[in-house]
């Protein structure tokens, strides 16, 4: 195998970890071609030009990886791809003042034990005790916390 198609090997290698570091990272896929890739061409070294030159391709493969690894994760590379995108919502917070214990309603979807319902001209999640309720049931507030409503069925 001719240096050039050697060297081709490693530079692909390289590539391929780095796209597994900087651009896909957690498939593993393309880090172990790119590791295979590189091995590969290592072994070619070994095997065709000797063990001195094997040796300098090895610690010089290794060298120029951390350096490109280092350089790629210290320059953040990595943030021009990723979502710079934030979430400003809050989970666990119940924003309808007006509905209080006591409110009755009318059930949207299954609540089994949670589903939606309409209560006081408000669509809102409601929990059940873990009873199970159809849809278009009548029900009422029978416990309200900062972050949930506790229905139960309206007894008439």
């Amino acid at each position: 195998m001719s240096l050039t198609a050697i060297i081709l090997l490693i530079v692909l290698g390289l590539i391929f970890i780095l796209l597994e570091l900087l651009i896909v990272p957690g498939s593993t896929v393309v880090g172990v071609i790119g590791a295979l890739l590189m091995i590969a061409g290592i072994w070619f070294v070994f095997s065709k030009h000797g063990t001195a030159a094997g040796i300098y391709v090895l610690s010089g493969s290794i060298g120029i990886t951390l350096l490109i690894v280092y350089i790629g994760l210290k320059t953040n590379t990595w943030k021009k791809f990723s979502l710079e995108t934030k979430l400003h919502g809050k989970v666990n917070t119940f924003e309808h003042a007006e509905l209080n214990v006591g409110d009755s309603g009318k059930t949207i979807s299954r609540l089994a034990p949670s589903g939606k319902a309409l209560i006081n001209g408000n669509y809102v999640e409601v929990h059940t005790q873990g009873e199970f309720i159809d849809p278009n049931t009548d029900i009422i507030i029978t416990k309200r916390t900062e972050s949930k409503l506790i229905v139960t069925t309206k007894t008439i």
